[in-house]
């Protein structure tokens, strides 16, 4: 399997952005609860705040913003199958992990799809957008 994207797709970063209003509450999901590093925020730009987080490192990220305007109206909830999948090699891995977000209110719920539940947990963030840990032992 190729691990370079071909020459008439010449890519070099990849970032998937979502609407939110809980940024803070996802900024501590994503970095304190699953580990990922912030490599860059900003606030106040053109009504928007944001912050990005590395899938590692700052070729594959996840952006969240929020905009003041916004107010109190909420996104639509995302489905039982909008998943972001993170495959981790070792179980004790997953398992701190799962620890720590339970320990900051976040548990387990059953997968629409039961083949998520075959080795991995599914945890919804604070907008309900679900969260496989996927352990890739034995794959």
């Amino acid at each position: 399997m190729s691990r370079e994207w071909p020459e008439s797709l010449p890519v070099v970063q990849v970032r998937v952005a979502r609407p939110t209003r809980r940024l803070r509450e996802l900024k501590k999901f994503y970095c304190e609860g699953i580990g990922l590093e912030v490599i860059n925020s900003f606030e106040g730009h053109a009504g928007y705040s944001g912050v990005m987080l590395g899938l590692p490192g700052n070729d594959y990220h996840l952006e969240f913003t929020e905009h003041e305007a916004a107010g109190d109206a909420d996104y639509p909830p995302p489905g039982a199958d909008n998943l972001l999948v993170l495959y981790i090699p070792e179980r004790a891995a997953v398992a701190a992990i799962a620890a720590r977000l339970a320990a900051m209110g976040y548990a387990a719920v059953a997968p629409e799809n039961p083949y998520w539940n075959e080795r991995g947990l599914t945890i919804p963030d604070p907008d309900g957008w679900r969260v496989v840990l996927m352990n890739t032992a034995g794959i």
